[in-house]
């Protein structure tokens, strides 16, 4: 099962969630597959998330976390890593936001999404609810995998990989904050999010 939780002014009609959403469809496993549309405030967006979970988890066979991965790009990475914490599933970072109350801070204001173009309003407010749900020590780094581009324009690789140092890791020599390459690390991304759970 796969939570797809995209980044900041992004949607479900992202290129990196719709390859996935593809990927997910042709294995047949479209029915294990969400991506909500999150809001824009930082504290609905972790409800909602959590939502979403637990719908999946619901479906699942004893509700094991450990069946679910978040997949979580840029801002959503952020979430992803809280919601992981926060449930003990497993989560997959694409560029993950490591600080984005202080990134997001000039970012207050009118904004305008990436597809649709629909204007909304990110509330001063708004970071302190990121602050909010800054996550810890990681419990289990063997449940994060990290993947990013020492080309990202926008944040900061080597952030990223001091946040999830000891997970797996697989850091893009260039590249950047899209990851406009992910049809080539999709396979990779999948196999961590899809591996069957370990028993003990």
């Amino acid at each position: 099962m796969i939570l797809y939780l995209h980044g900041f002014r992004s949607s479900p009609q992202s290129f990196k969630a719709t390859l996935m959403a593809r990927a997910m469809a042709e294995r047949g496993l479209a029915q294990l597959w969400r991506c909500p549309q999150l809001p824009a405030s930082p504290r609905e967006a972790a409800r909602l998330a959590g939502d979403e979970a637990g719908r999946l988890l619901a479906a699942s066979p004893g509700g094991d976390p450990a069946r679910l991965t978040v997949v979580g790009s840029s801002l959503g990475g952020y979430y992803a890593t809280w919601l992981a914490e926060r449930l003990g599933c497993r989560a997959a970072l694409l560029n993950p936001a490591v600080h984005p109350a202080r990134d997001l801070a000039a970012h207050v204001g009118a904004q305008r999404s990436y597809h649709g173009d629909e204007p909304f309003l990110f509330r001063p407010e708004y970071l302190d609810e990121l602050l909010a749900l800054q996550a810890g020590p990681l419990a289990d780094p063997g449940r994060y995998f990290l993947l990013a581009c020492t080309g990202d324009e926008v944040l900061d690789w080597r952030e990223m990989a001091a946040r999830y140092a000891g997970c797996r890791q697989r850091i893009v020599e260039g590249g950047d904050h899209g990851i406009s390459d992910f049809a080539r690390w999709l396979p990779e991304v999948l196999a961590f999010a899809l591996e069957p759970a370990e028993r003990p």
